[in-house]
């Protein structure tokens, strides 16, 4: 079975909260619609989210609520990945069979940061240029590293 680094359920509160920010991420391969999110964690740990997401493949509306998973790997058993993803051959499944949407990326920064209720810590993630920002209490963090590669997996609950 997979080992998740993090498993909760979020609400959609905000949609591009501070006005939107990428009408339309240029380049010459790739052209997207992207929206920021604000949303907060409604089970297990209290985390506050912003992320960004590609709109074109995955839409979300203020009051969706979604199952955000943070892994290390795709891999049904959690044995570690190559690095490079290869599609499933013979009918294997992967973590990634399991949700609807998919990104893989880097935890570059992590701060603690003080709060009215203690002690908080703030995590920055990049998939690709699109962003996350995570802040949650620190014991929940404690499976996260600075560096660390990892799978953002999200579907609606």
């Amino acid at each position: 079975m997979a080992n998740y680094l993090l498993d909760d359920v979020f609400t959609v509160q905000k949609l591009d909260p501070d006005g939107k920010k990428f009408d339309r991420a240029n380049s010459l391969i790739m052209c997207f619609l992207v929206s920021r999110i604000e949303a907060s964690s409604s089970d297990q740990q209290q985390f506050f989210m912003q992320l960004d997401v590609n709109t074109d493949i995955y839409k979300l509306n203020v009051g969706d609520k979604f199952n955000m998973v943070l892994a290390a790997t795709l891999n049904l058993d959690g044995t570690p990945d190559s690095g490079y993803f290869t599609q499933p051959q013979g009918g294997r499944q992967s973590l990634a069979d399991k949700f609807d949407y998919v990104m893989h990326g880097k935890l570059y920064k992590i701060s603690d940061v003080s709060g009215p209720s203690g002690p908080k810590v703030e995590m920055l993630f990049s998939f690709g240029g699109l962003l996350m920002l995570l802040q949650g209490d620190t014991s929940d963090a404690k499976k996260l590293e600075l560096d660390q590669r990892l799978f953002l997996l999200m579907k609606k609950v």
